[in-house]
């Protein structure tokens, strides 16, 4: 068969839920680069996948030229490697740059480990995977860690205009990644952190979010608020 190269595109291989899928979905977006979405659900390990990205791992990026980029930290440098004059998102100083991956770390790292794997991953990756019923003890783990990080996104909203900095980042879309598909499931008490509700009112009303607000995952509906931009 011979492909009409007019409609290749790039495309994103993701999870609906997974944070780190979204944060790709949210730089593209705000970018301006155009691409297709298919949902891959990595427990399946298809071989079709697997020769893609061998970590059998979601979101994996496939440039039009058939370039072939895994993991969402190493897509995240590509793409401002690649593209360094739409919207840059990385920061222009040294300075900025570091806090801006420090900040990245630590959502994709510590606020993953901390609270996603113990909130989203247990009651809704290990049920959809085929995995068994949430472990109990680290579902409290979850709630009780996630209180601190959204105090600390809360101080760092108070200080700055946006989290590294006074620029939007990459930063904030690894953390409005994470908090985005947490509040879809409902567990988020925005109230906790008034600092940090209004910082994620106002990253969440960028057009570049409004295809995920508008995601429903079939069998898990989000609260009302999930995609009310004034919550």
């Amino acid at each position: 068969m011979v492909l009409d190269v007019c409609t290749v595109m790039r495309i994103l291989y993701h999870l609906p839920l997974s944070p780190f899928s979204r944060k790709i979905r949210l730089v593209l977006e705000e970018k301006r680069l155009s691409f297709e979405l298919r949902t891959e659900q990595p427990w399946e390990q298809r071989p079709e996948f697997l020769d893609l990205n061998p970590a059998g791992e979601v979101p994996v990026l496939v440039e039009d030229n058939g370039l072939v980029v895994p993991d969402s930290g190493v897509i995240c440098e590509y793409i401002e490697e690649a593209y360094p004059d739409q919207t840059p998102l990385l920061g222009r100083t040294y300075a900025e740059r570091v806090e801006v991956r420090r900040l990245i770390a630590w959502f994709d790292q510590k606020f993953a480990r901390d609270v996603t794997q113990k909130l989203l991953g247990e009651k809704i990756f290990k049920r959809i995977s085929g995995l068994g019923n949430p472990d109990g003890t680290a579902l409290r783990q979850g709630y009780a860690n996630l209180r601190p990080h959204l105090e600390y996104i809360g101080q760092l909203a108070e200080a700055r205009s946006w989290l590294a900095g006074s620029s939007l980042s990459l930063a904030d879309f690894a953390a409005a990644a994470h908090l985005s598909s947490l509040d879809y499931i409902g567990d988020i008490d925005w109230s906790r952190s008034p600092a940090a509700r209004d910082w994620y009112a106002r990253i969440k009303s960028r057009p570049c979010f409004r295809k995920i607000l508008n995601d429903r995952v079939p069998g898990i509906t989000p609260p009302s608020h999930y995609a009310n931009l004034d919550f």
